[in-house]
């Protein structure tokens, strides 16, 4: 690649598409050669709006770019995958990797095959709430994760699980460290013909059990989650970036002022909350900005392909049991 600037481009530049191409021309390191989508006006729009090139076909996109995202719906992220692969693109897979473990088997082989970088778009690992709980949380014995979002009717297709959950497969995975032993799930479909909320309760080799919710017909937004570990209990907001600590030491304190009469039951005040400092980012931007280094530096990335299979693979699992409990 030398040390120029990489060509980038993007495939589906719909809601979230669109932000793929507005960062990379503001990323240091490359510049948006073109976008390509199967609507030509929405193509012909955003590249307009960007100054690039609205490519009539994938495979001319392809020829063009060093590196590539893909936010297309899930059912093309194999086919494009594998075309821009031997294209000789790097190339970055919005979540979920593909619609199929067989798929991704596929994609992971031919990555391998044309010595090429992959990454998938868990965009949370690079929240900077992420980033401190992959130094704080270096023990994790229960977790839980709640992830409420509002029905869209564009995404009924794809159940809950495999649309909203497998972000927080992919935290729970990265932070317990450690193989899945059992999986228990439960879901039920309200407005669409998949599951449209859903309960994974994961138990870990290791001990640790993690809690997943989610839900897309919620009328409040959240993303959450909660850790409990030997020394301390964690609470951290993805949404707004932002969390809480409270430490095992000063719940002993407490216990001890109780004793001695220097503190009062149920004074919860008495134990102290701390605020955890965090650097608010945008995650997408810091996501691709890692993409773009990854390759710069013929590295994996944080979150390649072996990550993002493991977490399809986990959430498929979960999709499978939910739906061979249905009446």
């Amino acid at each position: 690649m030398g040390g120029g600037s990489l060509r980038c481009g993007v495939v589906g530049v719909g809601k979230l598409g669109q932000h793929h191409a507005r960062i990379y021309t503001e990323l240091k390191g490359s510049t948006l050669a073109g976008v390509y989508d199967i609507d030509r006006r929405r193509a012909v729009e955003i590249a307009g709006r960007h100054g690039c090139c609205a490519f009539g076909s994938l495979q001319e996109l392809g020829t063009v770019c060093d590196a590539v995202s893909i936010v297309t719906p899930t059912g093309a992220h194999a086919a494009s995958a594998l075309s821009l692969l031997a294209n000789g693109c790097h190339v970055l897979v919005e979540k979920p990797l593909c619609a199929s473990l067989k798929e991704a088997e596929q994609v992971l082989a031919a990555a391998k095959a044309y010595d090429r970088v992959i990454q998938v778009g868990h965009v949370e690992h690079f929240n900077p709430v992420m980033s401190y709980l992959e130094k704080a949380a270096y023990n994790p014995r229960y977790m839980i994760a709640e992830r409420l979002g509002s029905y869209n009717a564009r995404n009924i297709d794809t159940g809950v699980v495999l649309d909203m959950m497998i972000h927080d497969i992919g935290i729970v995975l990265a932070l317990a460290k450690s193989p899945v032993r059992r999986i228990d799930s439960l879901g039920i479909n309200v407005l669409s013909k998949t599951e449209d909320i859903a309960n994974a309760r994961l138990e870990f080799e290791s001990g640790c059990v993690a809690n997943l919710n989610a839900s897309r017909i919620s009328i409040k937004p959240n993303r959450e989650i909660r850790i409990f570990q030997e020394d301390a209990y964690l609470s951290l907001d993805f949404m707004n970036q932002k969390g809480h600590l409270i430490r095992k030491s000063d719940i002993i304190a407490y216990g001890l002022k109780l004793k001695i009469g220097l503190a009062k039951a149920g004074d919860s005040s008495a134990i102290p909350v701390h605020a955890i400092p965090i650097e608010r980012g945008e995650p997408l931007a810091i996501e691709l900005a890692h993409f773009i280094d990854s390759i710069g530096r013929a590295e994996q990335p944080k979150v390649g392909a072996e990550l993002g299979k493991s977490a399809l693979e986990v959430a498929i699992r979960i999709t499978e049991q939910i739906r061979a409990a249905r009446p």
